[in-house]
């Protein structure tokens, strides 16, 4: 799809992605992250958001045109690392405190998304965040949509459902990863103080 159009689902021009990438971002528990992980990032329209917000960020897709639509987006941004890699065979080493899985979890077989998950959960650093958004609509292509995955998701074991956004176009779930001692993170209002 991208051999003939760099952003072939307009991804910078549609009211519908801006808006899905805002509601992303504002449902995100922390005011900053120290490192965040984006699979898929495609031409890195939700790249450039996070790198608002986190002080590093590592972004990745398996299409070599993308990555390069990305780097460009991302040049002025030396905190970005735009790379080529196909999850889930390869991952990127060290831990997050952000893993960012949009638009992604519908294109894996079930053994696939298992492995997958795996790495996310496994990447992701006691009381960090896994953000997770599916287009909701059945697609030839697709193996769910968001209302199938979202319960997939929610069976893994060591995460916390904090934010749970669902509309018929789309799912958006929030979660964060249980610390060693079994306790979920403090909620944004316990964090400033005000429960």
């Amino acid at each position: 799809m991208y051999r003939d159009v760099p952003d072939p689902w307009h991804l910078a021009e549609r009211w519908y992605e801006r808006r899905k990438y805002d509601l992303t971002m504002a449902s995100l528990p922390r005011d900053r992250y120290r490192r965040a992980f984006e699979p898929a990032c495609s031409v890195g329209e939700l790249t450039v958001r996070l790198a608002e917000r986190c002080d590093r960020v590592v972004a990745c897709d398996r299409v070599e045109s993308a990555v390069a639509t990305a780097r460009r987006r991302t040049s002025i941004l030396p905190h970005v690392d735009v790379c080529h890699l196909t999850v889930p065979g390869q991952w990127p080493l060290g831990s997050f405190d952000l893993v960012v899985l949009s638009e992604l979890l519908y294109y894996f077989d079930a053994p696939t998304l298992q492995r997958l998950l795996g790495h996310a959960v496994g990447a992701l650093e006691p009381g960090g965040t896994l953000v997770t958004v599916h287009w909701n609509h059945p697609v030839p292509d697709h193996r769910g949509t968001g209302s199938t995955l979202a319960p997939i998701v929610g069976s893994l074991p060591g995460l916390t459902l904090t934010a749970d956004h669902r509309e018929r176009d789309f799912v958006l779930q929030v979660y964060e990863r249980t610390s060693t001692d079994g306790t979920a993170a403090p909620s944004p209002a316990a964090r400033e103080g005000l429960v």
